[in-house]
């Protein structure tokens, strides 16, 4: 019984995803959504409804602030590309990372590579992800800044 509504939405994702209501494939939808579930079984997780406040406060302030990056970047990307000299300093820069968790990190690397002209490109067994920067001028410091404020979030919505 605790797999019906999980069926039924992965089915109608299937089906909105492939245009075609016919009846064979809601068929195959049911079936596609039956070995999704048993190869990935859901496990019942704990709800911490009292920290519910706290991390859906710290997501929303986590996505203006990936957007406000995004945003930032963007521009700055642009005006090095319009520039005629195009004055760029690439390189990599090593970022250490304090989150615990692998979800955190990969994250944070999520967010970094997101950023135009930032990339990581390896991730350390330290956690220490190196970043190619567009331009990696007078970076580290503003780097280890954004790093810093960008975990702090995350253990926000995480913990």
């Amino acid at each position: 019984m605790r797999y019906v509504w999980p069926v039924f939405f992965l089915t109608l994702i299937y089906l909105v995803l492939t245009a075609n209501f016919a009846i064979n494939n809601i068929v195959v939808g049911i079936v596609v959504a039956l070995i999704v579930l048993l190869l990935l079984r859901p496990q019942p997780q704990k709800i911490a409804w009292k920290r519910m406040p706290t991390a859906v406060s710290a997501s929303i302030k986590y996505i203006f602030r990936l957007m406000l990056d995004l945003l930032v970047s963007g521009i700055q990307v642009a005006a090095i590309v319009l520039n005629p000299k195009m004055p760029i300093e690439p390189g990599i820069v090593a970022i250490p990372a304090k989150c615990g968790s692998d979800l955190s990190r990969a994250l944070s690397a999520h967010a970094i590579t997101l950023t135009p002209g930032e990339m990581v490109v390896e991730i350390a067994e330290d956690g220490t992800m190196f970043t190619h920067m567009l331009d990696a001028t007078d970076a580290d410091e503003h780097v280890r800044e954004a790093q810093e404020l960008r975990e702090t979030m995350l253990q926000k919505i995480f913990s």
